[in-house]
């Protein structure tokens, strides 16, 4: 039996929503310091430890003295999804963070500047804390099919809800120089469109 049948008699799910990661530091003060002028929300937490939440993440990140034993700097690579890099971008130079610029992936490799068609999945950023641990940033804004349920369709923040607007309105506007008449329930046509978008099923048209 795979890892993934339902053994007889068990509950058909239970939720493990992950909730926070520990990154490893050197200098709490500093590590501090740099997180709090990124933006991130500092939480409430009990002694020696220190927790951030990005804007609009469920999940927060940890980190203090003895917090962990890996090394300060070791946590690479760990994802930040936004739904504008280049706004993201601006968020990050205006905070004094280096970064090594907007890429995306083209066919023999990294290409300078974000994918031209602002296609999901394939618009990157990365950045480093004071400890060397990296962040990258990825630009999404549909999702594969199957990734979230068209049931559940949600934002994380005000900002990606105003963001799915625009590119909603952008389309909406294209759509009615394809009807050649202004839609009256146009609320219809965006809420169809964004749930679509972020389902990762057929956009309408």
């Amino acid at each position: 039996m795979s890892t993934t049948d339902n053994p007889a008699g068990a509950e058909a799910s239970v939720d493990m929503k992950l909730e926070v990661i520990t990154i490893p530091v050197a200098d709490v003060d500093r590590a501090t310091e740099f997180y709090r002028r990124l933006g991130w929300r500092q939480d409430v937490t009990p002694p020696v430890v220190v927790q951030f939440t990005p804007p609009g993440s469920a999940c927060s990140v940890q980190f203090g003295a003895d917090r962990t034993t890996a090394a300060p700097g070791s946590a690479q690579r760990t994802f930040l999804v936004v739904s504008d890099i280049q706004a993201a971008h601006d968020r990050l130079n205006a905070a004094g963070v280096a970064t090594d610029g907007v890429f995306h992936l083209g066919a023999d490799g990294p290409v300078e500047g974000p994918d031209p068609e602002r296609n999901s999945y394939r618009s990157f950023e990365s950045f480093s804390d004071p400890d060397g641990n990296t962040w990258l940033l990825q630009e999404i804004t549909t999702r594969l099919p199957g990734r979230v349920d068209a049931a559940d369709t949600s934002y994380a923040s005000a900002g990606d809800l105003a963001n799915a607007m625009r590119r909603a309105a952008l389309a909406h506007g294209e759509h009615e120089k394809r009807i050649g008449a202004e839609d009256p329930d146009w609320p219809t046509w965006y809420a169809g469109y964004m749930v679509a978008e972020q389902a990762g099923t057929e956009l309408p048209t």
